[in-house]
């Protein structure tokens, strides 16, 4: 296991902010402490309200953090990828986790229990420190996540929640400035707060605009800058001021000239 564990020093632990700061000795005495977990496509690393026991870091395929509010309606709170933590709770002794971990492709992770974490974050403080810092991160996703669902016009949230995925998925369609995201509408919508009518009727309304194909389960953003119009609620003259700094601009690439 170790020989086939090594393999993702370089790859995915240091693309996770968790490891971040690590040496080449912390981050080899962190991978020998893992496991290799596969999970096939529509099963589950985790229910919400089960004892939280296990943290993965995400090394092919794709999970959906979803919850179920006391309504009974599911919200999707994250759709993570390879380089993701999930199950962060577990640094928190004696809780359950809150959402729910659903493999949407087969996914392979490398997994740790709660008591190797709490070992390997006494050995090394850093990693302790990233923890907490990783915790805060989620926490003030999710606030603002709160505030849009609060104060925010549905399509700045399709538009935002669209952005987010193409920031964090690696789906650049090669040779163009066209970014595919593997999300169908029903997911969109439960994760902006909407229904799957509204999600299909302003991704038709997008498509006719030339700002996005949408397809059976997936979405390509064809037109960054007027998607990015939209979340912000700019004026459609707005123009990036660096390009190579853009928060919103895949690398290489000016949504100034889409």
């Amino acid at each position: 296991m170790e020989k086939t564990i090594s393999r993702y020093d370089d790859t995915i632990l240091n693309r996770c902010n968790f490891f971040k700061g690590l040496s080449k000795h912390e981050i080899t005495a962190v991978l020998k402490a893992a496991r290799i977990v596969n999970i096939p496509s529509n099963s589950f690393f985790f229910h919400q309200g089960e004892e939280a026991i296990s943290f993965y870091i995400v090394v092919s395929g794709q999970v959906r953090l979803s919850q179920i509010n006391p309504e009974g309606r599911q919200v999707i709170v994250h759709i993570f990828g390879p380089g993701d933590a999930i199950g962060i709770i577990v640094a928190l002794s004696n809780m359950t986790y809150p959402v729910s971990a659903e493999a949407m492709t087969d996914t392979q992770a490398l997994g740790w229990d709660r008591d190797t974490i709490a070992y390997l974050m006494e050995e090394c403080p850093r990693l302790a420190v990233n923890g907490l810092h990783l915790i805060a991160h989620r926490f003030m996703e999710l606030q603002d996540r709160y505030r849009e669902l609060a104060t925010e016009r549905v399509e700045r949230r399709i538009a935002r929640a669209l952005l987010r995925q193409a920031q964090q998925r690696n789906g650049r369609i090669p040779h163009t400035n066209t970014r595919n995201i593997s999300l169908s509408r029903q997911d969109l919508a439960e994760m902006t707060g909407t229904t799957l009518y509204t999600v299909s009727r302003t991704c038709s309304s997008w498509e006719q605009e030339g700002i996005v194909t949408a397809g059976r389960g997936y979405i390509e953003i064809n037109n960054f800058h007027k998607l990015l119009v939209i979340a912000e609620d700019l004026p459609d003259s707005h123009q990036c001021h660096d390009p190579q700094t853009c928060y919103f601009c895949p690398p290489d690439f000016n949504c100034n000239t889409a």
